[in-house]
C-alpha cells in the first residue's frame, strides 16, 4: 500500500502490483490443491495467517505504538476486517472447496468486484460509468466463457449447493474487507504495519474454528510436502496476493482494485499449464481476451478536462 494520500496518477510501480495481485491469489490454487482433504480447511486457514503473523510481527514491534493505539480505538474494525478479510475469505472458502467445483467457486467468487461497484454506490454514492459497466461486462463474460468451456449450454447443466452459497458469502465479504480499507483510520496506517495487523486479526478470529476442527479429529500437515504447500500459501497467496491488492485499493479505489479478481481465471489456467501441465484450449484464449479486453476497458485513465 502507498502512503495514506494518494495525490498522483498511477505509476508503473501501482500498475506492477495491480497485476501481480490476482496472479499470487491464483497461486493458492495451484498450491492449495493438493492440500484439499489433507489437512482441515480452517486448519489450513488458522496455519496460514498464523505464520503470516508471525512473519510480519517485526513490522508490529517497530511500530508498536501506531499498531496499540489502532487496535485500542479500532478494535471492532480491526477484527471485522480479520473476520471478512482471513476468516471468511479464508476458513469458510476452503470449507467450500470441499462441497462445490472449481468452476462453480470461480464463477462465483469473481461476482465479488460487482458487489464493490454495488456498495460503493449504495453508501458511498459513487457514479458508475457507462465504461466501467460494459468493461465488467465483458470481463465477466471472459470468465463465464472459461467455466463454461466455451460451450453456452453447460450453463443449464451447472448444479448449485451450499458450498456454492459459503462461496457466495465470501464474495460478499470480500467486497465488505475491500470498502472497509478505504476507512479514513485504516489508511492513516502504516502500510506493512497495517497488513501485520490484519494477518494478526485474521489468526485469532481463526483461533475457534481452528481448535474446534482440530479437536474433532480433522487431519493436521505431517509431511514435508504438506508443510511445503502451506508455506507457499502463507509467502504468496497471503503476504503477497493481500499487500499488492490492499496497495491497489488504496492507489485505484476498491471498484477499480475489485476487478483484478477478473484476471484470476485466466492467471490460474497459465499456472496450471506452466506447474501442472495441464492443456491450454481454444476457450482459454477467448476467456483471457474478453477479461483483459474488458479490464483495459473499465480502468484505462479517465480523461482530463479543463
Amino acid at each position: 500500500m502507498p502512503a495514506p494520500h494518494q495525490t498522483t496518477d498511477p505509476r508503473l510501480y501501482d500498475w506492477l502490483l495491480f497485476l501481480l495481485a490476482p496472479l499470487f491469489f491464483s497461486s493458492n490454487l495451484i498450491f492449495g490443491r493438493g492440500i484439499s482433504g489433507e489437512v482441515g480447511p480452517f486448519t489450513t486457514a488458522l496455519l496460514r495467517w498464523v505464520g503470516a503473523a508471525i512473519l510480519m510481527s517485526p513490522f508490529i514491534w517497530h511500530e508498536r505504538r501506531a499498531c496499540l493505539a489502532f487496535v485500542r480505538q479500532h478494535t471492532a474494525l480491526w477484527l471485522t476486517l480479520g473476520i471478512l478479510g482471513m476468516g471468511i475469505c479464508g476458513g469458510v472458502v476452503y470449507w467450500a472447496l470441499t462441497l462445490t467445483t472449481a468452476s462453480n467457486a470461480t464463477l462465483i467468487y469473481t461476482t465479488s468486484s460487482l458487489f464493490i461497484i454495488l456498495f460503493q454506490w449504495l453508501f458511498q454514492k459513487r457514479a458508475i460509468t457507462g465504461r466501467e459497466l460494459l468493461g465488467m461486462l465483458i470481463a465477466f463474460g471472459g470468465v463465464i466463457a472459461i467455466v463454461l468451456k466455451g460451450q453456452p449450454e453447460a450453463l443449464f447443466e451447472l448444479t448449485f449447493n451450499i458450498g456454492d452459497l459459503a462461496i457466495l458469502v465470501a464474495a460478499i465479504a470480500f467486497a465488505a474487507y475491500s470498502l472497509l480499507l478505504r476507512r479514513p483510520s485504516v489508511r492513516a496506517m502504516p502500510p506493512l504495519p497495517l497488513f501485520a495487523l490484519l494477518a494478526l486479526s485474521g489468526a485469532i478470529v481463526l483461533i475457534p474454528p481452528g481448535l474446534i476442527e482440530m479437536t474433532s479429529g480433522a487431519p493436521l500437515p505431517d509431511t514435508w510436502m504438506e508443510f511445503a504447500k502451506l508455506a507457499g500459501i502463507i509467502l504468496f497467496a497471503s503476504l503477497a496476493a493481500f499487500y499488492c491488492f490492499q496497495h491497489a485499493v488504496q492507489v485505484f479505489g476498491p471498484g477499480i482494485a475489485g476487478m483484478t479478481l477478473y484476471l484470476m481465471p485466466p492467471m490460474s489456467i497459465l499456472m496450471a499449464v506452466v506447474f501442472l501441465g495441464e492443456r491450454f484450449e481454444h476457450y482459454h484464449a477467448i476467456g483471457i481476451v474478453l477479461v483483459t479486453g474488458g479490464l483495459i476497458l473499465a480502468t484505462a485513465p479517465r480523461r482530463k478536462t479543463a
